[in-house]
């Protein structure tokens, strides 16, 4: 039974990751590392400013991954992605507009 779990594990992992690797399996890769490298750049940042904080940086690298990962989507065909990619893309770039706002009302603003 042990050697049944593991040999049908080794075959899974072998299609998964060796049988279907490509150019949109590497592409697809680099876009989840992008994404997963803002979660990076805000727990630094977190510990420089010894609170809390979500970088400028941690949305660039949100809606980086994210068109990224949507590309992935749409060429795989993978309806999941695509959704969820196309309504978190829009939130990112909310929020970066609404950063670049506030940053202009700052600097408008008499000293």
């Amino acid at each position: 039974m042990l050697y049944d779990w593991t040999n049908q594990t080794g075959q899974f992992l072998y299609e998964v990751f060796v049988q279907k690797f490509d150019f949109w399996f590497a592409f697809g890769l680099l876009a989840q590392l992008v994404f997963t490298g803002r979660f990076m750049v805000q727990w630094i940042a977190s510990e420089r400013e010894g609170k809390s904080v979500v970088p400028v940086a941690f949305w660039v690298l949100s809606l980086v991954g994210g068109l990224m990962t949507l590309v992935y989507g749409l060429e795989r065909r993978d309806a999941i992605i695509i959704l969820g990619q196309v309504f978190a893309n829009v939130i990112y770039l909310r929020n970066l507009v609404l950063i670049a706002k506030s940053r202009r009302r700052a600097g408008a603003k008499p000293a």
